[in-house]
């Protein structure tokens, strides 16, 4: 590797940071053997060469060694790579199947769906030094009873010196290049800088350093952390690995650190208290202080009920709009200029984010958002890239950074994204949906998939709405459109852990908005989510939804969107019906329980915004 490195123009500083000891409990091992030769094992899983090895040599000990390679040439067996080909090749064995590269957990499903069935089989998984819960999973889902086999677990090296070494260097912002050639390397990195007092060091600084992995399952894990893949090879292997480092590092780097630059001083104005909207009614209310007026803001606020939006609209597609950022900004601007509302809202849309992901999207006249090329099955997910960087939504970012010049001082602004379920939704229909089938059905089917996409946007999402916060962003809402198609055990096994990954991820001092909509049954798993404000639709009274939430929680809400089409003494009326159920208790923004809806008279917009500053906090 030291050589590789430096025939490249590197620096090389290796440090070893793993290796293999043997289990000192091989009981699992030996039954394995007993089984297959009894005929119970139909198919035998090798993940590496070493396990093939070390397994070997713990079976030869108890049976004889030609009948149970015997036994094995007479079985199904399936090799994830290389390394256990040539392993099994020294004893004279070939496996039935190869996994082809990238010779992940996906690709073997993927052999085993196009070559094996395993539904009702005894499958022996040769495990590496951990549990891949993913692989099992979706073995157990094709009907497999999973015969787990594990001979060796993974140490720090016997010699900690070079690994401690680049720990410091790296804590220290010595290092301008970390490769990753094992997923356990990570692990162990983590585990020397914490035994160094390092974690957070090391943390920061990899955020500002060139970050490689040598392959999918690596590169898996380094997102796991937090730590964002800047290069992986098309070959999983340390020579291209190095060739492409060497090749686009610098210019990685560069971006790396002049965005960090030109982002910090917008971040650390989340925590500003001389910030002119930091005191402003909507930042009060985010914070659940008191405030003499409730702050009042609107979803869709700039869209086509305004004539100023529609002329603009009407020189230029929808997608269009989108990225220019000065229009952006203008359409906003004037929204909220004729409005007098509190807080304003970027003007975008959900879907943005899936391009750079490698969704062809359109906005097709007549039928709203269209995706081309969906995601159906499981093996479609792979073809969802991971958004390692934010530079080709650079237009959002833009957007941001324009609105923010533009707007009054006092008046925050918030940014936002799709959630995971909804944009999931979105590529897995293609469209709109009734039922949300497909998605269901990946859902249900295929554990392992599923997980692997929501968690890839949970990390686009939060990477993205960082990225605002940086722009000049005070607030960031997620809009889950869709997620009231499922009930509330769904919504805690499948969106829960994703949503909550989100909040935590999201710039310390930002407030973040977790708005849902169709289903109030859900309001209890939003707040569980851990945002500081939770977004209540129309279909559940204002106090009912806060007590559900919790009053250690702001709420944002709840007009139903159709009450604008009323006469104005019937949306004076409801707008002060929503204000009597939150009882003047700080922390309540006035909103829709959706989008303003294209029928309405902007004119009725300006009264509810005028009848919630007019009655102010109700008392009751």
């Amino acid at each position: 590797m030291a050589r590789l490195i430096e025939r490249h123009g590197g620096v090389a500083s290796v440090s070893p940071s793993m290796r293999e000891v043997p289990l000192e409990d091989q009981r699992g091992t030996i039954d394995f053997a007993h089984r297959l030769l009894i005929g119970e094992v139909g198919i035998v899983v090798f993940l590496t060469g070493v396990g093939f090895r070390q397994l070997l040599d713990v079976v030869v000990r108890h049976v004889d060694r030609q009948r149970f390679l015997n036994t094995l040439s007479d079985v199904v067996t399936i090799a994830r790579g290389p390394k256990p080909v040539a392993a099994m090749k020294e004893v004279g064995l070939t496996p039935t199947y190869r996994v082809p590269e990238p010779n992940t957990w996906r690709e073997l499903l993927q052999t085993i769906d196009a070559h094996v069935p395993v539904a009702n089989q005894t499958v022996a998984l040769q495990e590496y030094g951990i549990t891949n819960p993913s692989l099992i999973a979706g073995l157990e889902a094709r009907g497999a009873d999973v015969l787990r086999v594990q001979v060796y677990r993974w140490e720090l090296p016997e010699d900690e010196t070079p690994l401690r070494a680049n720990v410091q260097a790296l804590a220290d912002g010595r290092l301008d290049v970390v490769l990753f050639t094992a997923a356990v390397q990570i692990a162990h990195t983590v585990q020397m800088a914490e035994q160094m007092g390092l974690a957070e060091a090391v943390s920061r600084r990899l955020a500002e350093t060139v970050i490689g992995s040598v392959g999918p399952t690596t590169s898996e894990v380094l997102r796991e952390y937090g730590w964002p893949v800047d290069l992986e090879p098309e070959h999983p292997k340390m020579g291209p690995l190095v060739a492409l480092a060497a090749q686009r590092s610098r210019e990685i780097l560069d971006r790396k650190r002049r965005f960090r630059i030109e982002a910090m001083p917008h971040a650390a104005s989340a925590l500003d208290r001389q910030a002119p909207w930091y005191n402003s009614p909507f930042m009060k209310a985010c914070r659940r202080e008191p405030c003499d007026v409730v702050p009042v803001w609107l979803m869709r606020q700039a869209g086509r009920y305004m004539a100023e939006y529609r002329e603009v609209r009407a020189k230029t597609t929808f997608l269009e709009l989108c990225k220019d950022p000065a229009l952006c900004s203008e359409v906003m601007c004037t929204a909220v200029r004729r409005l007098g509302v509190d807080a304003a809202i970027i003007f975008s849309d959900l879907l943005p984010i899936l391009e750079p992901m490698g969704m062809d999207l359109e906005f097709a006249q007549g039928e709203g958002p269209v995706i081309h090329n969906p995601v159906r099955e499981a093996t479609d997910v792979d073809r969802v890239f991971e958004l390692e960087s934010v530079d080709s939504l650079d237009f959002v970012t833009e957007t941001v950074r324009q609105t923010r010049r533009d707007l009054p001082p006092h008046l925050p602004l918030i940014g936002f994204a799709g959630a995971p379920f909804t944009l999931a939704s979105y590529v897995i229909e293609g469209g709109s949906s009734r039922n949300y089938h497909h998605t269901k059905t990946l859902m249900y089917r295929d554990a392992g998939a599923w997980r692997t996409l929501m968690e890839r946007f949970a990390r686009a999402i939060t990477r993205y709405l960082n990225a605002q916060v940086a722009a000049g962003a005070q607030c960031v809402q997620l809009f889950d459109s869709w997620v009231g198609c499922l009930g509330p055990d769904d919504y805690r096994t499948y969106v829960l852990p994703y949503v909550r990954e989100i909040v935590a991820g999201i710039a310390p001092g930002v407030p973040v908005i977790n708005f849902a909509t169709g289903n109030p049954a859900l309001l209890p798993l939003l707040a569980e989510a851990g945002s500081a404000v939770v977004g209540v639709d129309w279909r559940v009274p204002l106090d009912e939804a806060w007590k559900t939430v919790g009053h250690d929680r702001a709420v944002q809400g709840n007009l139903d969107p159709c009450v604008l089409l009323a006469d104005r003494t019937q949306l004076r009326q409801r707008v002060k019906q929503v204000l009597d159920q939150a009882a003047g208790r700080p922390g309540h923004i006035f909103n829709l329980g959706h989008g303003v809806l294209q029928q309405t008279p902007v004119e009725n917009a300006i009264a509810l915004v005028d009848a919630v500053h007019e009655f102010g906090p109700s008392r009751g």
